[in-house]
């Protein structure tokens, strides 16, 4: 049997009682890098020979572990943090195993887009995941491009040195919209910061990041109006003054203080 166990993202507790007893019960375990992996199973006192696994030689050490398991041997795959086969190495082993018919399960638990999407505090109720984006401007731009219409939260991950650059490309080619850039994550810098995308994040990017950005909305013929035109629309439908406020600020994404003055006369 082959097992893809979930590691901690930051913290080291986050695993699982089942993620500690298969890896102390496997005869031996792929890790993404095994100087990283060694700090984690030290730190629970689980001694198991190591070899690599990563994406640099994702077939051929692939090829290994279908070898042993055919010798019947139990395997434990890891990456550096998460879940394997999310953005990680994974996703061809899963078809090799599936070409040879062996078996194959998963131990749950960290994944860091999943925890930055409850940070973020963007609609939940739908979302897509779409990873990593490609390197090249043209190529970053097409990949976009075919998710600009989707109604849902969209969930990128972001290297430290990429991320300006990422939500770069997404503001020109979704227009602004509210975004999230969650780092840290279970770590004691841990951080949520909200912004527009036209404005871009504070600071140098430090950290993985996860760009968590507001699906597309339909077309609200009342953003074509001035806040005040916007404000005595819900007045002259019947709201109060409160309600009326709290409706425009949320269809205009600002804020309920913002639009005060002009309810002053």
């Amino acid at each position: 049997m082959l097992y893809f166990v979930a590691t901690p993202i930051g913290n080291l507790k986050d695993i699982t009682l089942r993620a500690l007893e298969v890896l102390k019960s496997v005869d031996e375990i792929a890790c993404e890098d095994t100087r990283h992996s060694l700090s984690l199973l030290n730190h629970y006192e689980i001694k198991k020979p190591l070899f690599s696994y990563h994406k640099f030689n994702e077939r051929e050490s692939g090829e290994k572990i279908i070898e042993k398991l055919k010798a019947g041997k139990n395997i434990a795959v890891i990456t550096d943090a998460g879940m394997p086969v999310i953005s990680d190495p994974g996703n061809l082993l899963t078809e090799m195993l599936l070409d040879n018919g062996l078996n194959f399960t998963v131990v749950p638990g960290a994944c860091a887009f999943v925890s930055a999407l409850v940070l973020g505090g963007l609609d939940s109720s739908k979302f897509c995941f779409l990873g990593f984006m490609p390197a090249k401007k043209s190529e970053r731009d097409a990949f976009l491009e075919k998710y600009k219409e989707l109604d849902m939260t969209l969930i990128f991950y972001s290297a430290p040195h990429d991320v300006k650059k990422d939500i770069e490309s997404i503001y020109s080619v979704f227009g602004n919209r509210r975004a999230v850039a969650v780092k840290e994550i279970t770590k004691i810098h841990e951080k949520a910061e909200r912004f527009e995308l036209k404005d871009g994040i504070i600071g140098e990017p430090k950290g993985e990041f996860v760009l968590l950005v507001e699906g597309s909305k339909e077309e609200n013929s009342n953003l074509n109006l001035t806040e005040k035109e916007h404000i005595e629309l819900y007045l002259s439908q019947g709201l109060d003054k409160k309600d009326a406020l709290k409706k425009v600020a949320k269809e205009r994404g600002v804020s309920k203080s913002s639009l005060y003055k002009y309810t002053i006369e």
